[in-house]
């Protein structure tokens, strides 16, 4: 009886799984869409330095 208890819980668990993967998102992240840069960029010297490596 346990093993079967045992094999139920594990399909359960299996289907559940497949279920929750293949449903529709339930994220309610906002959409953000493209974000201003706002930091400084490099001097030139620098990039000029990245880029010969």
């Amino acid at each position: 009886m346990n093993i079967v208890q045992s094999v139920q819980g594990a399909t359960r668990y299996l289907l559940e799984a497949t279920a929750r993967l293949f449903s529709p998102s339930d994220d309610n992240y906002p959409a953000t869409g493209m974000q201003p840069f706002s930091g400084d960029p490099n001097h030139k010297s620098q990039r000029d330095l990245n880029w010969n490596d």
